[in-house]
């Protein structure tokens, strides 16, 4: 059992650390304009809602019944509104007429920037928890489904890298914070090793496990439409916004097509 745990925790460190390649894709680069920032951001929704809704709540949905998928897809989306309503929404004082469209105004826009980047932080981190609990499972039914399902993840999760690393750097300048941000989200897959290893050494019920999935795809759906898409549509106007929204869409699609047909038909959980 200790061997397959140590197993287990490397393989999700793999797949973990990939959101630090995310970041580094973010971090070679100049930080970004606004309009380019919106853009980016818009293609990070696009990311996120595939996540939630395509692959989380859908297969919540199937797995444990469109009733009670759905009542833990809600219920995720109730719970983090609530934390929302307790987390201060970044504001400004006036802008002077002296300051009017300079420093105060892009301070602004940092500080809306950053929120969003930690908001979706504590999302990817919530989505990263379970993908560890899956490698987990993963690999006790064997090395090469492990291996085969650590490796999908590993890229399924660059992207997500990217939707941590861009806001914060662009509102921090710095990018070390950047870096760290994505990869602590990164660290909560071993986490998930860890939590399903040593509280549930025997078994973790799949209903239970499922319904966390969909939950946790109500919070990314959630904080997606709450706080990335307005800024996309604020920096980078509706219509550009909404292509790189479904574009981002495509392209987690194609990567949890990978996903799916790495993973055997008994671990399509």
């Amino acid at each position: 059992m200790g061997y397959q745990v140590l197993v287990a925790l490397a393989l999700s460190l793999v797949g973990g650390l990939s959101t630090s390649f995310g970041a580094l894709l973010v971090i070679v680069n100049e930080t970004p304009n606004l309009k380019m920032l919106g853009l980016l951001q818009g293609f990070a929704a696009g990311l996120m809602l595939s996540i939630s809704l395509l692959d989380l709540a859908h297969n919540a949905i199937n797995s444990i019944g469109f009733l009670k998928g759905n009542l833990w897809f809600f219920g995720g989306v109730i719970f983090f509104a609530i934390i929302a309503n307790f987390i201060p929404e970044p504001t400004l004082a006036p802008v002077s007429k002296k300051d009017e469209g300079g420093k105060d105004t892009l301070k602004k826009h940092r500080r809306q920037v950053l929120f969003s980047g930690i908001v979706t932080a504590i999302g990817i981190s919530l989505h990263n928890l379970p993908e560890g609990m899956a490698v987990f499972l993963g690999s006790m039914k064997g090395l090469r489904v492990g291996v085969n399902l650590a490796l999908a993840i590993a890229l399924h999760n660059i992207p997500e890298g990217v939707a941590v690393a861009l806001p914060v750097y662009f509102a921090t300048q710095s990018k070390w914070q950047a870096f760290k941000l994505a990869t602590l989200s990164g660290l909560a897959e071993p986490l998930g090793v860890v939590i399903v290893a040593y509280l549930f050494p025997n078994s973790l019920s799949h209903e239970i496990l499922e319904g966390l999935l969909g939950s946790v795809g109500g919070v990314m759906a959630f904080l997606t439409l709450h706080e990335m898409l307005p800024l996309a549509f604020d920096y980078a106007g509706q219509k550009l916004a909404v292509k790189a929204v479904f574009l981002g869409m495509a392209f987690m699609s194609a990567s949890l097509y990978f996903l799916e047909i790495s993973l055997p038909q008994e671990m399509s959980f």
